[in-house]
């Protein structure tokens, strides 16, 4: 006969959550679970029984507590958690279980302990780009000023509003067995979208950091004040330019560098000039390319320029490009003597 101890170690684990209308956040929030290795076979209840809900091993979304280990809500009245203290934009049961769990996840995706400073980096970075913005949409925070009026309508094309087009139509009723299969596919939805997220920024976004340590050190090479960075190719360059320029104590912007050069790839000659821009996600640029130059291509900009091989450069003035790295690196220099 099989021991007591033996059946409790082989039952699978319990996430529960609130049944009825679903939204992004509480989706997000199971998938994230079932990514750990504790919750990778773990049975979904969703129930707004609350002696049914205590049976599981950790509740999202509904119950009215958060305690960090088993209850995860953020309904209450008395609830004020944010991601940390640099942010005002209270947490949703995705943000919730993101902050106790993600530093777990993104270690184990990385092959490093959850204190190395790349874990670190990713966790902040994947909230700051993903996980707020469903925090907000969940707690009806709005990304502008009440007093601005939007363009155009983005609602339709956001997550939470396709995950909302998942729910049941309100004239086409559904057994329990039913929405819980709809709520499995927004959780899908949120979840791979999620998982996309983190391998990019794990094997894509992570990695440039180093071509950005390596342009730095190297900076002087090109100009003997360090403005003009070089890259061997195109890489997501800017956010980690901004996070080592920090860390390096970059505050005067006589030390902080104006140009970007960088191959357009593989076995394709031409390069790049880039502005670096005023910040990570802003388009005024620290100094952009001369007004003279701005508009013209080829044969007529090499004219103007006076640098042979140029290509193109924007209308505003944040890149340009030349056929070769030669004449990308003259065109950077003209433009800082400019």
């Amino acid at each position: 006969m099989e021991s007591p101890a033996k059946r409790v170690k082989t039952t699978p684990r319990r996430i529960g959550t609130h049944n009825g209308h679903f939204h992004a956040d509480e989706a997000l929030a199971v998938y994230i679970l079932r990514l750990l290795p504790e919750y990778s076979d773990a049975e979904l209840l969703r129930s707004r029984d609350t002696a049914v809900l205590e049976e599981c091993d950790i509740i999202v979304d509904v119950g009215g507590k958060y305690d960090g280990t088993k209850h995860f809500d953020h309904h209450q009245r008395e609830f004020a958690e944010t991601f940390s203290s640099e942010y005002k934009t209270k947490l949703s049961s995705a943000g919730l279980i993101y902050k106790h769990f993600a530093p777990k996840l993104i270690a184990s995706r990385l092959e490093q302990p959850t204190d190395h400073p790349s874990v670190q980096l990713l966790y902040q970075k994947l909230y700051k780009n993903f996980i707020e913005a469903l925090d907000a949409n969940d707690n009806g925070i709005s990304a502008y000023p009440a007093d601005v009026k939007p363009a155009f309508n983005v609602g339709g094309i956001s997550l939470p509003s396709q995950v909302g087009a998942l729910n049941p139509n309100w004239n086409t009723p559904v057994d329990q067995a039913g929405e819980d299969a709809m709520f499995l596919e927004a959780s899908k939805l949120m979840g791979e979208t999620f998982v996309r997220k983190l391998d990019y920024y794990c094997s894509g976004w992570l990695p440039a950091r180093d071509f950005v340590v390596e342009a730095i050190e190297k900076r002087f090479e090109h100009d003997a004040a360090g403005r003009i960075l070089v890259f061997p190719r195109s890489v997501p360059w800017k956010e980690h330019l901004f996070h080592v320029e920090e860390e390096l104590g970059f505050d005067e912007d006589v030390q902080k560098p104006l140009y970007v050069l960088y191959s357009e790839g593989e076995n394709k000659p031409n390069w790049r000039i880039q502005c670096v821009p005023v910040s990570s996600d802003g388009f005024e640029s620290r100094k952009p390319l001369p007004e003279a130059w701005r508009g013209f291509r080829d044969d007529e900009l090499s004219k103007i320029s006076e640098v042979e091989g140029c290509v193109f450069v924007h209308a505003s003035g944040f890149i340009g490009g030349n056929k070769t790295f030669e004449g990308v690196l003259e065109m950077a220099k003209k433009a800082l003597a400019l």
